[in-house]
């Protein structure tokens, strides 16, 4: 189970405070896109995705999209956001992850991955050896191939849950 456990838990990565991730020393945050960012329906950054990623920005926290979908998907939506991307990543399988910091000269100790699955984003980024948010889905509806991992994802959050794993990000953080 502890594949599974995140390093902290947020509703929304919408609610993080920038200053959580500096004072964690993050200053790469791989984000997926579809369910974390915005919804797997919209095309290109709805207004709070720029608002979000500019806020980040501005406190030198580099955000790069990490995405299980493909590059026609990925490539426009990030480029409007003028971020780094990488598409077709294969989680829960970390090697491109791995090879996108190692191409980079990343330090994994100041990276974080913020994602809405269990069963992808958590386990990659602890696959990858580096902090993980896991948060809420931002909308109710879910892309297809989806549904799939939320059969597995719902009944390990809620073992997580009972046995006190999902930390806030505001107890991590202390403003809580």
């Amino acid at each position: 189970m502890s594949k599974f456990v995140p390093f902290a838990h947020a509703q929304s990565l919408y609610e993080i405070d920038p200053e959580f991730f500096k004072s964690n020393n993050v200053t790469t945050l791989f984000v997926d896109l579809d369910n974390t960012l915005d919804s797997y329906k919209l095309h290109k950054p709805s207004d709070n995705a720029k608002a979000l990623i500019k806020k980040l920005n501005e406190a030198g926290i580099n955000v790069v999209i990490m995405s299980n979908n493909r590059y026609k998907r990925v490539l426009p939506y990030a480029n409007e956001l003028n971020v780094e991307f990488i598409s077709s990543t294969g989680k829960p399988f970390p090697r491109k992850i791995n090879k996108f910091v190692q191409a980079k000269g990343l330090n994994k100790e100041n990276i974080m991955v913020v994602g809405d699955q269990l069963m992808t984003d958590t386990l990659a980024g602890n696959r990858a050896h580096v902090r993980v948010i896991l948060t809420e889905k931002i909308v109710k509806e879910d892309q297809p191939t989806t549904h799939f991992n939320r059969l597995f994802d719902r009944p390990i959050r809620k073992h997580l849950r009972k046995k006190g794993l999902l930390v806030d990000w505001k107890d991590k953080y202390g403003t809580r």
